[in-house]
Parts: C-alpha cells; sequence; structure tokens
C-alpha cells in the first residue's frame, strides 16, 4: 500500500520535476494523443508566413533536383555510343591540324591516335557529334581516289569544328550555372532557409513550454489512452503569485521566438537573391544559345556552297 501511494504521489507531481525538454515532449504526446488539452494559437499572420516559407522551400528542391544537372558534363551524352581512348584522346582542331599536315596514311592515322598522357576531351551530345564528323571524314577522305577533295568530307570536317565549338559553349554556360544559380540556390536553401527551419522550431519548442508550464501550474494531469485523466484545474485568479510569475516567464519567451522567426522569415522571402540567381540561369542560357547559333551561321554558307560546287561539278560532267 505504501508503494501504491508513493507511485501516485509520483504521478501527481512528475510534471514538476520534469526538465524542459521532457515537459515539452510530455505536452506533445497529450496533443498527438488527442488530450483536452489548453493549446496555444500562432498568430494567423505566422501561420501565413509558414506557409510561404514551405513553398519557397519546396520550389528550391524542385528547381535543384533538375537544375543540378548542369553539374554532370555528360547529362547530354548519348548512352547508346561507345568511344575508345583513341577517340577521347585529342580535341577536334589537334585532329585536323595533324590531318592536313600528314604526308602519308601512317601520319593521318597516328593524328587519330591517342597520346599516352592524354587528357580525355569532355562528353557532351556536340563534342560527340564532333569526334564522330572528323572520324566520318577521314574515313571518306581516304578512300577518296579523285582530284581535290571530297566534297562531304571537308563538309563533315568544318561541322566537326563547329561542333567541337558548340561543346566548349555549352560547358562555359554549365559553368556559369553552377557558379552563379546552383551555388545560389544552394546557398538559401541551405543556410537562410534552414535559419528559417530552426527558428519555427524554437517557436514551436517555446509554444510546448508555455502550454506545458501552464497545464503543470494549473494542474492538468497526464493520461494514457483509454485512461481517464484526473482533472484538479485551477482557475486564473486562484494562482499565486509565483505560478503567475512562470506563466508570463513562459509567454515572454514564446512572444520573443515568435517575433524573431516572423524577422527571420520575413528576410527569406524578401530577399532578391533567388530572383538574381535565376536571371543569372537565363542569362547563362541566352549566351550559349547565341554562342550556338552565332558558330552555326557561319557555317552554314560555307556548306551550302560546298553543295552548289558539287552540283555544277556534276552537272558539268554529265553533259548536260
Amino acid at each position: 500500500m505504501e508503494n501504491f501511494q508513493k507511485l501516485g504521489a509520483f504521478g501527481k507531481n512528475i510534471s514538476a520535476s520534469f526538465t524542459p525538454f521532457a515537459a515539452r515532449t510530455q505536452q506533445l504526446v497529450k496533443e498527438t494523443l488527442g488530450q483536452d488539452v489548453d493549446k496555444t494559437q500562432l498568430p494567423p499572420d505566422y501561420i501565413e508566413l509558414e506557409k510561404r516559407v514551405d513553398a519557397l522551400k519546396k520550389v528550391h528542391n524542385t528547381m535543384l533536383q533538375v537544375t543540378s544537372q548542369y553539374s554532370n558534363e555528360a547529362y547530354d551524352y548519348p548512352t547508346n555510343i561507345r568511344e575508345s581512348f583513341n577517340d577521347l584522346g585529342r580535341t577536334v582542331s589537334e585532329k585536323v591540324q595533324l590531318l592536313s599536315a600528314a604526308t602519308s596514311p601512317a601520319e593521318a592515322q597516328a593524328a587519330l591516335t591517342a597520346p599516352p598522357s592524354a587528357k580525355p576531351q569532355p562528353k557532351t551530345f556536340s563534342h560527340a557529334v564532333a569526334r564522330a564528323a572528323i572520324n566520318s571524314s577521314h574515313t571518306l577522305q581516304g578512300e577518296h581516289s579523285g582530284a581535290g577533295e571530297d566534297p562531304l568530307a571537308t563538309a563533315l570536317e568544318k561541322y566537326a569544328i563547329a561542333s567541337e565549338k558548340v561543346g566548349e559553349a555549352r560547358l562555359a554556360q554549365d559553368a556559369q550555372i553552377q557558379s552563379k544559380f546552383l551555388a545560389g540556390w544552394s546557398t538559401t536553401l541551405n543556410t537562410n532557409i534552414m535559419f528559417a527551419t530552426r527558428a519555427r522550431k524554437a517557436v514551436e519548442n517555446s509554444r510546448l513550454s508555455l502550454d506545458a508550464t501552464k497545464a503543470n501550474v494549473k494542474g492538468s494531469a497526464f493520461s494514457l489512452p483509454g485512461q481517464k485523466a484526473q482533472h484538479h484545474t485551477l482557475n486564473d485568479e486562484d494562482l499565486t503569485e509565483e505560478q503567475r510569475a512562470k506563466i508570463e516567464q513562459a509567454e515572454d519567451e514564446f512572444v520573443g521566438q515568435t517575433e524573431e522567426a516572423v524577422g527571420v522569415m520575413k528576410n527569406v522571402l524578401d530577399t532578391p537573391e533567388p530572383l538574381r540567381n535565376l536571371a543569372d540561369l537565363i542569362a547563362a542560357q541566352l549566351e550559349y544559345h547565341k554562342r550556338a547559333y552565332e558558330i552555326l551561321s557561319e557555317l552554314a554558307p560555307v556548306v551550302d556552297q560546298l553543295q552548289v560546287e558539287q552540283e555544277v561539278r556534276r552537272h558539268d560532267s554529265s553533259g548536260f
């Protein structure tokens, strides 16, 4: 019987002996179990800020999930091709220079062979097209026995050089996006929004502490599911000065944490950095496509002229 009385006394006074963490945990369990507790409500404006920050966090995660591909050099590299070490051993420009200087089939083949210490060339779609084009040009030129150069081989060589330039422009775009957009949005997500998350957590902890203090002071008891809670609740006018002081201290802490979190969340939502970073992303894409347009605009009339000249030769040789 004595042990039972001790256990009962422990149950009545357990809240008073809890650490702040344990008190918050007990309050959270009560709310989770749906017990009748006096839960302090957060201001509507605060809740609205929370929703906006959550939306901003979701946007950052969604955009970074896709645009992080700009950190992967081979994001547009065809998966169905197999390039050898020799294919990746020299730039197209180097191959063209060496091929033009070759005086024998052996020297021409050496131009396409990678040196032992060669650094692998980039694996982008444009670079792969460039390598395919220069290899195709060499194949045609090697079998060409007529006077002059094979016009298709010449066109493929020029196309290879242009495609490599487009690939280099794409790599320059990716570097700009990585340093300006990806770095900026990652910082916002992992620093600014994280600070807001921590501030909100502090608000929730102070709110739980406030409600736990009220419950402890006013005598609200904890019960397990299926048990009937024993209530002996004091009214506000029945509280002692010491009890009121405890509640007021917890309220001040809650108000202070709430005001701080509001400031942090407003700062996250008002910062122009995400929009500035997005403008940098668009600028990098624009510069890449502009450069690609310029490169191909220079190439197109050259290939058109080769095609016209081939048509003229074909017409002249036919005798019509």
